[in-house]
């Protein structure tokens, strides 16, 4: 590391799934001369947070304000019900912030986090991970004026972020990547949700119709027997496939030989290197920090997705109590 360039505390606040799996890209991140130190890991449960610092080696504790007073930046990883009281701590503390999705349980939370972030000049990015997988890299510059695009993200029920439903823990991943390559928001929204598991939505499909006319169908699922993680775009020129579980990617698209014979398909498969796309994150993060530069999703595109997500959810009738069958 430069000794021109400081050293950034990060502090990890919850150390659940996510929180854990931060913990751990940071104190890698140390390890490699990044200029940047793990200077501890907050949980409510003080055993969880305990169980990371040992293994880590860095302090613990279940008092986030204790905490956060040692830290540069701050990585929110609580349930979404508590990111807007963490992330104002944080904010207010002086910390730049990277919040796991959804930005906040409401969008008066996340505007308010927003505009909080702006008036303490700090730097508010949103966790939205698939930006920073290189199967999206490698194929994102190829999306040109979609016509179609159909989404599945499933996975088995773990237990882990049942506070919301499942358009906000799970299909708000490709909520946002649509709205960021078609280019705008949809204008008309059919969907469908029903409970499992919870009292909330565990399988939801959505229709979305954009200004422009091209069309998706999303489905989000949290009590699948196997993961998928799966996005295709259908535009004039091709259909594009991207995995995001296997990190592969393949474009389709037709052929003419000649005049006389009939069109063909031809399948390329795009070379990807498979990477950590949570430690790209974490990297790009830091970077944005030490630069004040803009984050791939800030706090504004992190607001679009949850916006989408809550009309998607408002689009759906009455869901059933999974109880009363």
């Amino acid at each position: 590391m430069n000794a021109a360039v400081k050293e950034l505390r990060i502090v990890v606040i919850g150390a659940g799934h996510m929180g854990r799996r931060h913990a751990q890209k940071v104190s890698d991140l140390c390890e490699a001369g990044e200029g940047v130190r793990l200077a501890g890991v907050v949980d409510i449960v003080e055993q969880r947070a305990r169980d990371v610092g040992r293994r880590l080696g860095v302090p613990y504790s279940a008092d986030t304000h204790a905490m956060i007073q040692a830290a540069d930046i701050a990585i929110v990883a609580v349930s979404t019900v508590g990111h807007f009281d963490v992330v104002r701590t944080a904010l207010l503390a002086g910390c730049d912030v990277l919040v796991e999705k959804p930005i906040a349980a409401t969008l008066e939370e996340g505007e308010a986090l927003i505009a909080l972030a702006q008036k303490m000049g700090r730097v508010l990015q949103v966790g939205h991970l698939e930006w920073f997988n290189n199967a999206m890299r490698v194929i994102r510059d190829r999306i040109h004026r979609p016509r179609f695009i159909e989404a599945h993200r499933m996975g088995p029920y773990s237990h882990r972020a049942t506070d919301i439903d499942v358009v906000r823990d799970l299909m708000i991943h490709d909520l946002e990547i649509l709205q960021r390559l078609v280019g705008e928001p949809p204008e008309r929204i059919e969907a469908i949700g029903i409970p499992v598991m919870s009292d909330k939505a565990d399988i939801a499909n959505a229709r979305l119709t954009f200004p422009d006319g091209c069309v998706a169908n999303l489905t989000a699922s949290r009590v699948s027997l196997a993961p998928m993680r799966r996005l295709r775009f259908f535009q004039q020129d091709g259909y594009f496939s991207i995995d995001f579980l296997e990190q592969t990617a393949a474009v389709i698209r037709r052929e003419l030989p000649h005049d006389t014979e009939p069109p063909e398909l031809t399948v390329e498969k795009v070379e990807v290197d498979r990477g950590d796309a949570l430690l790209g994150q974490l990297k790009h993060f830091v970077e944005a920090v030490r630069t004040g530069t803009k984050p791939v999703v800030d706090g504004a595109e992190g607001l679009g997705a949850l916006r989408t997500a809550v009309r998607v959810n408002e689009a759906m009738p009455p869901l059933e109590d999974p109880a009363a069958r």
